[in-house]
């Protein structure tokens, strides 16, 4: 058998992440262009236009996740790369609200691809350090979104080029990744190399405490996504350049993931998660208030709340439900995508009818739920911990 180059193939994945989280900048940009000042959709339409980025990512977990151990991850590598191509391809001629549908719709099933061989492929590669490893692949994601919206702001505000030319980029990273994927020998998923049986993991799925966990990823991932997705128009009010603050909270956020294996040692998953959920609401609160300078402090706070939330809930399930498999992370990340496709025309009805404070004070009932929730997980936690020690 030939030998698993785990250094390449942990580049390769986080080059599809950064592809994967490009476009969720470069979309956020292109909210103003397809807006009411520019082609002249209402920002509910756009909603609707973006949702598919978030369900047809939920459809490709849903689907990819099964498909990972009886396919193999690379197989669904190339799925992913080849909807990302006709995505990116689609958008460019995008010019109304359907063609707009259809481009997103193919970029989310292409970065739900990613999500679904990549993350069982990094548990399977680090199974000693699967918190850690994922959070530093995960750090790939804010890492993205500010490079996404750092070109944005570069192509289109200081250059002055087309949004054709920002869409474009997204071919740079992607032609990458294509190439250090290719020929490279690639490991079978954890559960594979376990030996639990498909019984097994759809049993495990049914398991009230991933049950719990999935509902939790619907509240963390629209807090997170919901909210950064929408930075344009929630923000423009307050800021002159909410791009900026995009990659301001994506900086703060990619920092953190790099540094998350000294927070894993410090706070349990569930610490981690309890403390997320604060950050995250007192943050939403102060960007309901604030303007100018104090935007980016209110901005950081709400990016430390949301940095440890998404590779965490990963990390837990891998941690303490491994039966589960790559069908349990896919799971997870597919409610996490789907709850964002439900939150967003939720936000553009808000702004087109209210306003973006009020977008903002109904996103902060999300992780005040959250803070109960996740008190809760970890008083268990706590408890499960000491009898498997006893």
């Amino acid at each position: 058998m030939e030998k698993i180059n785990k250094n390449r193939l942990f580049l390769a994945s986080c080059l599809a992440l950064i592809t994967t989280a490009m476009t969720f900048a470069i979309r956020a940009r292109l909210e103003t262009v397809f807006g009411p000042e520019g082609v002249g959709l209402t920002l509910e339409q756009i909603g609707y236009a973006f949702a598919p980025a978030f369900f047809g990512f939920t459809i490709a977990m849903i689907i990819g996740g099964p498909l990972v151990d009886l396919l193999g991850i690379k197989k669904i590598t190339w799925m992913a790369f080849i909807t990302h191509a006709i995505g990116i391809l689609l958008t460019l001629l995008a010019d109304s609200m359907t063609s707009l549908f259809i481009a997103t719709l193919f970029i989310g099933i292409g970065n739900g691809f990613v999500e679904a061989a990549l993350n069982p492929m990094v548990a399977s590669m680090y199974p000693e350090e699967k918190t850690k490893m994922l959070n530093r692949f995960h750090v790939w994601f804010p890492g993205g979104i500010v490079i996404g919206a750092l070109v944005g702001w570069l192509v289109m505000d200081i250059l002055g080029l087309s949004w054709q030319v920002m869409v474009g980029t997204l071919f740079v990273p992607l032609i990458i990744y294509g190439f250090l994927f290719l020929g490279q020998t690639i490991p079978v998923t954890e559960r594979v190399q376990l030996g639990i049986s498909n019984k097994k993991m759809f049993s495990s799925i049914l398991k009230p405490l991933f049950l719990f966990m999935v509902a939790c990823m619907f509240l963390t991932a629209a807090s997170e996504l919901g909210t950064t997705q929408r930075i344009e128009s929630l923000l423009k009010a307050s800021v002159a350049k909410p791009l900026l603050v995009l990659a301001f909270i994506n900086g703060i956020m990619a920092l953190g993931r790099l540094f998350a294996g000294q927070v894993v040692h410090k706070l349990s998953p569930s610490g981690m998660l309890l403390y997320s959920a604060i950050f995250t609401f007192v943050g939403l609160w102060l960007l309901t208030i604030s303007s100018d300078g104090m935007t980016f402090v209110a901005a950081a706070v709400f990016a430390v709340g949301v940095t440890f939330f998404w590779p965490t809930m990963l990390g837990f399930v891998a941690e303490y439900l491994p039966e589960t498999g790559a069908l349990g992370l896919s799971i997870m990340g597919g409610a996490g995508m789907f709850s964002v496709s439900i939150v967003l025309p939720v936000m553009g009805n808000l702004m087109d009818n209210a306003s973006a404070s009020e977008a903002l004070r109904t996103m902060s009932i999300l992780p005040a739920i959250l803070i109960m929730a996740f008190l809760g997980l970890h008083i268990y936690m706590k408890k499960r911990n000491t009898k498997v020690t006893a």
